[in-house]
Protein backbone atom coordinates (compact mmCIF):
# COMPACT_ATOMS: atom_id res chain seq x y z
CA UNK A 1 0.00 0.00 0.00
CA UNK A 2 2.89 2.53 1.04
CA UNK A 3 4.89 1.72 -2.71
CA UNK A 4 1.02 2.55 -4.11
CA UNK A 5 0.65 5.64 -2.23
CA UNK A 6 4.64 6.50 -2.83
CA UNK A 7 3.80 6.01 -6.98
CA UNK A 8 0.94 8.09 -7.14
CA UNK A 9 3.16 10.77 -4.87
CA UNK A 10 5.99 10.58 -7.16
CA UNK A 11 3.70 10.86 -9.87
CA UNK A 12 1.77 14.18 -9.20
CA UNK A 13 5.16 16.11 -7.93
CA UNK A 14 6.81 14.93 -11.57
CA UNK A 15 3.94 15.73 -13.38
CA UNK A 16 2.42 18.52 -11.47
CA UNK A 17 5.65 20.46 -12.08
CA UNK A 18 6.19 19.83 -15.56
CA UNK A 19 2.42 20.48 -17.11
CA UNK A 20 2.89 23.60 -14.40
CA UNK A 21 6.12 25.01 -16.14
CA UNK A 22 4.84 24.19 -19.88
CA UNK A 23 1.03 25.80 -19.40
CA UNK A 24 3.08 28.65 -17.46
CA UNK A 25 4.56 29.28 -20.21
CA UNK A 26 1.64 29.86 -22.65
CA UNK A 27 -0.08 31.62 -20.47
CA UNK A 28 2.67 34.45 -19.67
CA UNK A 29 3.50 35.13 -22.89
CA UNK A 30 -0.61 34.67 -24.08
CA UNK A 31 -0.92 37.40 -20.92
CA UNK A 32 2.23 39.64 -22.49
CA UNK A 33 1.08 39.81 -25.85
CA UNK A 34 -2.96 40.59 -24.79
CA UNK A 35 -4.54 37.63 -25.74
CA UNK A 36 -7.72 36.53 -22.94
CA UNK A 37 -6.69 33.15 -21.72
CA UNK A 38 -10.05 31.39 -20.86
CA UNK A 39 -8.97 27.89 -18.98
CA UNK A 40 -5.74 27.41 -16.88
CA UNK A 41 -6.09 23.52 -16.52
CA UNK A 42 -4.24 20.64 -15.21
CA UNK A 43 -5.64 17.58 -16.92
CA UNK A 44 -8.35 17.05 -19.81
CA UNK A 45 -11.79 16.21 -20.04
CA UNK A 46 -15.08 17.29 -16.91
CA UNK A 47 -13.55 20.19 -14.84
CA UNK A 48 -13.13 18.43 -10.82
CA UNK A 49 -12.21 21.52 -9.09
CA UNK A 50 -10.61 24.89 -9.45
CA UNK A 51 -11.77 28.70 -9.19
CA UNK A 52 -12.28 31.56 -11.07
CA UNK A 53 -10.33 35.22 -11.13
CA UNK A 54 -10.73 37.27 -13.60
CA UNK A 55 -11.96 35.84 -16.85
CA UNK A 56 -9.45 32.75 -16.48
CA UNK A 57 -10.83 29.24 -14.81
CA UNK A 58 -8.08 27.66 -13.30
CA UNK A 59 -9.34 23.83 -13.07
CA UNK A 60 -8.05 20.68 -12.20
CA UNK A 61 -9.59 18.28 -14.52
CA UNK A 62 -10.65 14.25 -14.84
CA UNK A 63 -7.50 13.01 -16.52
CA UNK A 64 -3.95 13.52 -16.00
CA UNK A 65 -2.57 12.84 -18.69
CA UNK A 66 -1.50 17.22 -19.46
CA UNK A 67 -2.65 20.04 -19.55
CA UNK A 68 -3.76 23.33 -21.43
CA UNK A 69 -4.36 26.64 -22.06
CA UNK A 70 -7.64 27.55 -23.55
CA UNK A 71 -7.51 31.43 -25.46
CA UNK A 72 -10.18 33.59 -26.50
CA UNK A 73 -11.30 32.06 -29.80
CA UNK A 74 -8.01 29.81 -30.31
CA UNK A 75 -8.75 27.60 -33.95
CA UNK A 76 -12.38 29.30 -34.12
CA UNK A 77 -11.78 32.19 -36.96
CA UNK A 78 -10.29 32.75 -40.42
CA UNK A 79 -8.85 35.64 -41.79
CA UNK A 80 -12.05 36.85 -43.27
CA UNK A 81 -13.33 37.84 -39.84
CA UNK A 82 -10.18 39.51 -38.11
CA UNK A 83 -11.03 42.88 -38.54
CA UNK A 84 -14.67 42.36 -36.70
CA UNK A 85 -12.39 40.62 -33.73
CA UNK A 86 -11.99 42.10 -30.17
CA UNK A 87 -8.49 42.88 -29.61
CA UNK A 88 -7.45 39.85 -26.86
CA UNK A 89 -8.85 37.23 -29.64
CA UNK A 90 -6.40 34.80 -30.13
CA UNK A 91 -6.10 35.15 -33.81
CA UNK A 92 -6.80 38.88 -33.90
CA UNK A 93 -2.82 38.51 -32.75
CA UNK A 94 -0.16 38.68 -35.41
CA UNK A 95 1.58 35.07 -36.70
CA UNK A 96 4.81 35.68 -34.71
CA UNK A 97 3.01 36.74 -31.48
CA UNK A 98 1.02 33.84 -31.66
CA UNK A 99 3.92 32.01 -32.26
CA UNK A 100 5.74 32.78 -29.23
CA UNK A 101 2.65 31.97 -27.44
CA UNK A 102 2.91 28.43 -28.68
CA UNK A 103 6.60 27.70 -28.53
CA UNK A 104 6.73 28.95 -25.02
CA UNK A 105 5.75 26.47 -23.16
CA UNK A 106 8.08 23.62 -24.64
CA UNK A 107 10.50 26.36 -24.31
CA UNK A 108 10.20 26.89 -20.37
CA UNK A 109 10.19 22.67 -20.56
CA UNK A 110 13.83 22.97 -21.61
CA UNK A 111 15.28 25.75 -19.87
CA UNK A 112 14.07 24.10 -17.01
CA UNK A 113 16.04 20.79 -17.82
CA UNK A 114 19.15 23.31 -18.49
CA UNK A 115 18.25 25.28 -14.92
CA UNK A 116 17.70 22.13 -13.13
CA UNK A 117 21.05 20.03 -14.40
CA UNK A 118 23.27 22.93 -14.28
CA UNK A 119 22.07 23.39 -10.73
CA UNK A 120 22.91 19.86 -9.95
CA UNK A 121 26.55 20.39 -11.47
CA UNK A 122 27.09 23.24 -9.28
CA UNK A 123 25.89 21.05 -6.10
CA UNK A 124 27.83 18.08 -7.19
CA UNK A 125 27.03 14.90 -7.91
CA UNK A 126 28.51 11.04 -7.92
CA UNK A 127 28.75 9.04 -11.18
CA UNK A 128 30.11 6.55 -12.85
CA UNK A 129 33.86 7.05 -13.18
CA UNK A 130 33.89 4.78 -16.09
CA UNK A 131 31.58 7.20 -18.31
CA UNK A 132 33.73 9.58 -19.43
CA UNK A 133 36.93 6.91 -19.80
CA UNK A 134 37.98 6.55 -23.84
CA UNK A 135 35.61 2.80 -24.82
CA UNK A 136 38.60 0.57 -24.00
CA UNK A 137 37.39 -3.40 -23.93
CA UNK A 138 38.53 -4.63 -20.55
CA UNK A 139 35.92 -7.55 -19.82
CA UNK A 140 33.89 -9.81 -22.69
CA UNK A 141 31.26 -11.76 -21.20
CA UNK A 142 31.20 -15.28 -22.56
CA UNK A 143 28.99 -16.51 -25.05
CA UNK A 144 28.12 -12.92 -25.36
CA UNK A 145 27.27 -10.85 -29.08
CA UNK A 146 30.71 -9.00 -28.49
CA UNK A 147 32.27 -12.66 -28.33
CA UNK A 148 31.04 -14.47 -30.98
CA UNK A 149 31.55 -11.53 -33.12
CA UNK A 150 35.33 -11.43 -32.53
CA UNK A 151 35.88 -8.75 -30.16
CA UNK A 152 39.32 -8.98 -28.07
CA UNK A 153 40.04 -7.48 -25.01
CA UNK A 154 42.04 -3.77 -25.65
CA UNK A 155 39.75 -2.94 -28.52
CA UNK A 156 39.22 0.40 -28.68
CA UNK A 157 35.61 1.57 -29.79
CA UNK A 158 35.70 4.07 -32.15
CA UNK A 159 32.41 4.11 -34.00
CA UNK A 160 29.04 2.37 -33.89
CA UNK A 161 27.26 2.60 -37.29
CA UNK A 162 29.16 5.37 -38.38
CA UNK A 163 28.54 7.35 -35.67
CA UNK A 164 32.05 8.35 -33.25
CA UNK A 165 31.70 7.24 -29.99
CA UNK A 166 34.83 8.85 -27.65
CA UNK A 167 33.44 7.57 -24.20
CA UNK A 168 31.97 4.26 -22.34
CA UNK A 169 28.76 6.95 -21.86
CA UNK A 170 28.43 7.10 -25.87
CA UNK A 171 28.63 3.52 -26.39
CA UNK A 172 26.24 2.63 -23.79
CA UNK A 173 23.83 5.11 -25.39
CA UNK A 174 24.91 3.58 -29.17
CA UNK A 175 24.36 0.06 -28.25
CA UNK A 176 21.13 0.74 -25.78
CA UNK A 177 18.99 2.12 -28.21
CA UNK A 178 19.53 -0.78 -30.63
CA UNK A 179 18.47 -3.98 -29.58
CA UNK A 180 18.18 -7.11 -31.84
CA UNK A 181 19.92 -5.10 -34.44
CA UNK A 182 23.10 -6.02 -36.64
CA UNK A 183 25.28 -2.93 -36.44
CA UNK A 184 28.58 -2.35 -37.46
CA UNK A 185 31.50 -1.75 -34.54
CA UNK A 186 34.64 0.02 -35.63
CA UNK A 187 37.49 -0.60 -33.46
CA UNK A 188 41.36 0.12 -33.18
CA UNK A 189 43.43 -3.08 -32.53
CA UNK A 190 47.45 -2.74 -32.30
CA UNK A 191 47.20 0.45 -34.18
CA UNK A 192 44.69 -0.95 -36.90
CA UNK A 193 41.22 -0.02 -37.64
CA UNK A 194 38.69 -3.14 -37.97
CA UNK A 195 34.69 -3.40 -38.73
CA UNK A 196 33.38 -5.98 -36.95
CA UNK A 197 29.21 -6.75 -37.23
CA UNK A 198 27.73 -7.35 -34.08
CA UNK A 199 24.28 -8.54 -33.58
CA UNK A 200 22.66 -7.39 -30.20
CA UNK A 201 20.49 -9.06 -27.73
CA UNK A 202 16.86 -7.20 -26.24
CA UNK A 203 17.62 -7.32 -21.93
CA UNK A 204 15.37 -6.04 -19.54
CA UNK A 205 11.91 -5.37 -20.08
CA UNK A 206 13.25 -2.49 -21.54
CA UNK A 207 14.44 -3.49 -24.43
CA UNK A 208 17.46 -2.42 -24.09
CA UNK A 209 19.90 -3.31 -26.49
CA UNK A 210 22.96 -5.39 -25.08
CA UNK A 211 26.73 -6.40 -26.43
CA UNK A 212 28.30 -8.03 -23.60
CA UNK A 213 31.57 -5.94 -23.35
CA UNK A 214 32.63 -3.38 -20.52
CA UNK A 215 35.81 -1.19 -19.49
CA UNK A 216 37.86 -2.64 -16.57
CA UNK A 217 35.15 -1.06 -14.33
CA UNK A 218 35.89 -1.67 -10.61
CA UNK A 219 33.15 -2.45 -8.02
CA UNK A 220 32.43 0.38 -5.26
CA UNK A 221 30.51 -1.02 -1.60
CA UNK A 222 27.12 1.01 -2.07
CA UNK A 223 25.55 -0.21 0.66
CA UNK A 224 27.01 -2.74 3.67
CA UNK A 225 24.24 -4.77 5.61
CA UNK A 226 24.21 -4.85 9.26
CA UNK A 227 25.87 -8.10 10.95
CA UNK A 228 27.04 -9.26 6.84
CA UNK A 229 30.43 -10.96 6.47
CA UNK A 230 31.59 -7.51 4.71
CA UNK A 231 30.70 -5.34 7.87
CA UNK A 232 32.55 -7.75 10.22
CA UNK A 233 35.14 -8.14 8.16
CA UNK A 234 35.48 -3.73 7.99
CA UNK A 235 33.96 -3.29 4.32
CA UNK A 236 32.32 0.30 4.52
CA UNK A 237 30.33 2.32 2.20
CA UNK A 238 32.59 4.12 -0.71
CA UNK A 239 35.85 1.31 -0.71
CA UNK A 240 36.64 0.69 -3.95
CA UNK A 241 37.78 -3.28 -4.59
CA UNK A 242 40.60 -3.40 -6.90
CA UNK A 243 41.54 -7.24 -6.18
CA UNK A 244 40.52 -9.85 -4.88
CA UNK A 245 43.40 -13.00 -3.92
CA UNK A 246 46.23 -10.61 -5.55
CA UNK A 247 43.73 -10.74 -8.94
CA UNK A 248 42.51 -7.08 -10.06
CA UNK A 249 38.50 -7.91 -10.15
CA UNK A 250 35.86 -6.19 -12.17
CA UNK A 251 32.53 -5.01 -12.06
CA UNK A 252 30.99 -7.24 -13.86
CA UNK A 253 33.31 -10.35 -12.46
CA UNK A 254 32.65 -9.31 -9.25
CA UNK A 255 29.53 -10.83 -7.78
CA UNK A 256 29.50 -14.24 -9.58
CA UNK A 257 33.49 -14.60 -7.91
CA UNK A 258 31.64 -14.19 -4.80
CA UNK A 259 29.36 -16.34 -5.46
CA UNK A 260 31.48 -19.02 -6.51
CA UNK A 261 33.66 -19.22 -2.95
CA UNK A 262 31.09 -20.11 -0.49
CA UNK A 263 33.05 -20.35 3.01
CA UNK A 264 36.49 -19.49 1.75
CA UNK A 265 38.53 -17.35 3.48
CA UNK A 266 39.48 -14.04 0.33
CA UNK A 267 41.56 -11.33 0.66
CA UNK A 268 40.27 -8.10 -0.19
CA UNK A 269 42.54 -5.45 -1.67
CA UNK A 270 40.93 -1.74 -1.14
CA UNK A 271 40.83 1.31 -2.22
CA UNK A 272 39.68 3.56 1.12
CA UNK A 273 39.85 7.43 0.07
CA UNK A 274 43.10 7.03 -1.24
CA UNK A 275 44.60 4.18 1.41
CA UNK A 276 45.13 0.87 0.18
CA UNK A 277 44.35 -1.29 2.69
CA UNK A 278 43.64 -5.16 3.04
CA UNK A 279 40.48 -7.02 4.57
CA UNK A 280 39.80 -11.03 4.84
CA UNK A 281 36.29 -11.62 3.77
CA UNK A 282 34.42 -15.12 4.13
CA UNK A 283 31.36 -15.70 1.61
CA UNK A 284 28.49 -16.98 3.72
CA UNK A 285 26.53 -19.82 2.04
CA UNK A 286 22.56 -18.45 1.28
CA UNK A 287 21.09 -21.19 -0.50
CA UNK A 288 23.50 -22.48 -2.94
CA UNK A 289 25.90 -19.30 -3.54
CA UNK A 290 28.44 -17.33 -1.18
CA UNK A 291 27.20 -13.98 -0.15
CA UNK A 292 28.89 -11.32 1.68
CA UNK A 293 26.48 -8.68 2.28
CA UNK A 294 26.84 -5.89 0.27
CA UNK A 295 25.20 -4.00 -2.11
CA UNK A 296 27.83 -3.20 -5.23
CA UNK A 297 27.92 -0.07 -8.15
CA UNK A 298 30.54 0.36 -10.62
CA UNK A 299 33.43 3.08 -9.12
CA UNK A 300 32.01 6.70 -8.95
CA UNK A 301 33.69 9.83 -9.21
CA UNK A 302 31.99 13.18 -7.90
CA UNK A 303 31.64 15.79 -10.27
CA UNK A 304 31.00 19.47 -9.14
CA UNK A 305 31.45 22.37 -11.68
CA UNK A 306 31.60 25.98 -10.73
CA UNK A 307 28.82 28.24 -12.33
CA UNK A 308 29.80 28.89 -15.98
CA UNK A 309 31.21 25.40 -16.40
CA UNK A 310 27.77 23.75 -14.96
CA UNK A 311 25.65 25.71 -17.89
CA UNK A 312 28.63 25.20 -20.17
CA UNK A 313 27.98 20.91 -18.95
CA UNK A 314 24.42 21.73 -18.33
CA UNK A 315 23.60 22.70 -22.08
CA UNK A 316 26.10 19.84 -23.62
CA UNK A 317 23.95 16.94 -21.74
CA UNK A 318 20.96 18.52 -23.12
CA UNK A 319 21.62 19.12 -26.48
CA UNK A 320 23.11 15.62 -26.87
CA UNK A 321 19.71 14.17 -24.94
CA UNK A 322 17.53 16.39 -27.17
CA UNK A 323 19.43 14.35 -30.35
CA UNK A 324 18.85 11.28 -28.44
CA UNK A 325 14.79 11.71 -28.31
CA UNK A 326 14.75 12.79 -32.03
CA UNK A 327 16.81 9.88 -32.91
CA UNK A 328 14.75 7.15 -31.27
CA UNK A 329 11.74 8.80 -32.45
CA UNK A 330 12.89 8.37 -36.00
CA UNK A 331 13.96 5.01 -35.38
CA UNK A 332 10.72 4.48 -33.96
CA UNK A 333 8.90 5.32 -37.33
CA UNK A 334 11.23 3.36 -39.60
CA UNK A 335 11.22 0.48 -37.39
CA UNK A 336 14.65 0.44 -35.78
CA UNK A 337 13.46 1.11 -32.65
CA UNK A 338 11.21 -1.30 -30.09
CA UNK A 339 8.04 0.10 -28.88
CA UNK A 340 9.12 -1.80 -25.68
CA UNK A 341 11.42 1.53 -25.01
CA UNK A 342 8.68 3.48 -25.09
CA UNK A 343 7.87 4.95 -21.50
CA UNK A 344 4.21 5.86 -20.60
CA UNK A 345 2.56 7.33 -17.27
CA UNK A 346 2.60 4.19 -15.57
CA UNK A 347 6.66 3.64 -16.31
CA UNK A 348 6.81 7.53 -15.58
CA UNK A 349 5.02 7.05 -11.89
CA UNK A 350 7.28 3.81 -11.48
CA UNK A 351 10.96 5.64 -11.81
CA UNK A 352 9.36 9.10 -10.41
CA UNK A 353 9.15 6.28 -7.08
CA UNK A 354 12.43 5.28 -7.17
CA UNK A 355 13.71 8.42 -7.93
CA UNK A 356 11.97 9.83 -4.58
CA UNK A 357 13.53 6.95 -2.95
CA UNK A 358 16.61 7.65 -4.26
CA UNK A 359 17.31 11.33 -2.52
CA UNK A 360 16.39 14.91 -3.69
CA UNK A 361 18.61 15.32 -6.04
CA UNK A 362 17.81 12.34 -7.75
CA UNK A 363 14.28 13.03 -8.22
CA UNK A 364 15.61 16.97 -9.37
CA UNK A 365 17.79 14.93 -12.19
CA UNK A 366 14.78 12.27 -13.00
CA UNK A 367 12.62 16.27 -13.41
CA UNK A 368 15.25 17.80 -15.69
CA UNK A 369 14.93 14.89 -17.97
CA UNK A 370 11.56 14.14 -18.32
CA UNK A 371 11.21 18.03 -18.69
CA UNK A 372 13.39 17.98 -21.59
CA UNK A 373 11.82 15.24 -22.90
CA UNK A 374 8.29 16.72 -22.99
CA UNK A 375 9.70 20.06 -24.81
CA UNK A 376 11.19 18.40 -27.45
CA UNK A 377 8.07 15.76 -27.62
CA UNK A 378 5.58 18.63 -27.54
CA UNK A 379 7.24 20.67 -30.69
CA UNK A 380 6.76 17.29 -33.18
CA UNK A 381 4.24 18.23 -35.69
CA UNK A 382 1.67 16.17 -34.38
CA UNK A 383 -2.06 18.47 -34.83
CA UNK A 384 -3.34 18.49 -30.79
CA UNK A 385 0.67 18.96 -29.96
CA UNK A 386 2.51 22.86 -29.91
CA UNK A 387 4.19 21.57 -32.94
CA UNK A 388 1.14 20.62 -34.91
CA UNK A 389 -0.17 24.56 -34.30
CA UNK A 390 2.73 25.79 -34.90
CA UNK A 391 3.11 23.62 -38.39
CA UNK A 392 -0.59 25.24 -39.33
CA UNK A 393 0.86 28.83 -38.40
CA UNK A 394 4.10 27.70 -40.80
CA UNK A 395 1.45 26.76 -43.90
CA UNK A 396 -0.51 29.86 -43.26
CA UNK A 397 2.89 32.42 -43.57
CA UNK A 398 3.98 29.75 -46.79
CA UNK A 399 0.55 31.00 -48.35
CA UNK A 400 0.40 34.69 -46.61
CA UNK A 401 -3.15 34.02 -45.34
CA UNK A 402 -5.00 32.24 -42.27
CA UNK A 403 -6.78 29.45 -43.20
CA UNK A 404 -11.05 28.73 -42.42
CA UNK A 405 -12.26 27.96 -39.59
CA UNK A 406 -12.98 24.62 -41.13
CA UNK A 407 -9.48 23.58 -42.07
CA UNK A 408 -8.50 24.36 -38.60
CA UNK A 409 -11.19 22.43 -36.93
CA UNK A 410 -10.60 19.21 -39.16
CA UNK A 411 -6.88 19.52 -38.45
CA UNK A 412 -7.66 19.69 -34.54
CA UNK A 413 -9.85 16.84 -34.81
CA UNK A 414 -7.32 14.51 -36.90
CA UNK A 415 -5.10 15.83 -34.16
CA UNK A 416 -7.57 14.29 -31.21
CA UNK A 417 -7.96 10.76 -32.94
CA UNK A 418 -3.87 10.70 -33.16
CA UNK A 419 -3.58 11.83 -29.02
CA UNK A 420 -6.36 9.42 -28.26
CA UNK A 421 -4.96 6.57 -30.19
CA UNK A 422 -1.61 7.06 -28.60
CA UNK A 423 -2.46 7.43 -25.31
CA UNK A 424 -4.56 3.81 -25.23
CA UNK A 425 -1.31 2.74 -27.10
CA UNK A 426 1.27 4.24 -24.77
CA UNK A 427 -0.98 2.93 -21.73
CA UNK A 428 -1.19 -0.50 -23.08
CA UNK A 429 2.45 -0.26 -23.88
CA UNK A 430 2.96 -0.15 -20.10
CA UNK A 431 0.77 -2.81 -19.16
CA UNK A 432 1.96 -5.44 -21.36
CA UNK A 433 5.56 -4.58 -20.78
CA UNK A 434 4.88 -5.98 -17.16
CA UNK A 435 3.31 -9.06 -18.62
CA UNK A 436 5.35 -12.36 -19.24
CA UNK A 437 5.05 -12.66 -23.26
CA UNK A 438 4.74 -8.57 -24.24
CA UNK A 439 1.59 -8.07 -26.14
CA UNK A 440 1.03 -11.58 -26.96
CA UNK A 441 -0.64 -12.17 -23.55
CA UNK A 442 -3.28 -9.66 -24.75
CA UNK A 443 -4.12 -12.41 -27.70
CA UNK A 444 -6.77 -15.26 -25.79
CA UNK A 445 -5.76 -18.01 -27.97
Amino acid sequence: MATVFGTILAFIIVFGILVFIHEFGHFFVAKLVGIRVETFSFGYGKRLVGFRRKETDYRISLVPMGGYVKFLGEAEAGAEEKAKLPHDHFMAKKRWQRFLVLVTGSVMNIVLAVVISTSVNMIGVDAPAYQDEKPVIGWIDPGSPAQKAGFWLGDEIISIDGARVKTWSDVELAIGTKPNRLIVVEVRRDSQALSLELETEKRTRYALGYAGFTGEFLTQVRMVKPDSPAEKAGLRKGDVILAVNGEPIYFYQFVGFIERHPGQELEFSVDRQGERITLRVTPKLEGKVGKIGIYQEPQTVQKQYGFFAAIKESLRENVRNAFLVIRFVRDLIVGQASTEQLGGPLEIASFSYAALRMGFLAMLSWIGLISLQLGIINLFPIPVFDGGQIFVLALEGLFRRDFSPKVRQIWMQVGFVIFVFLIVFIILNDIVKRMPNGWESLIPW
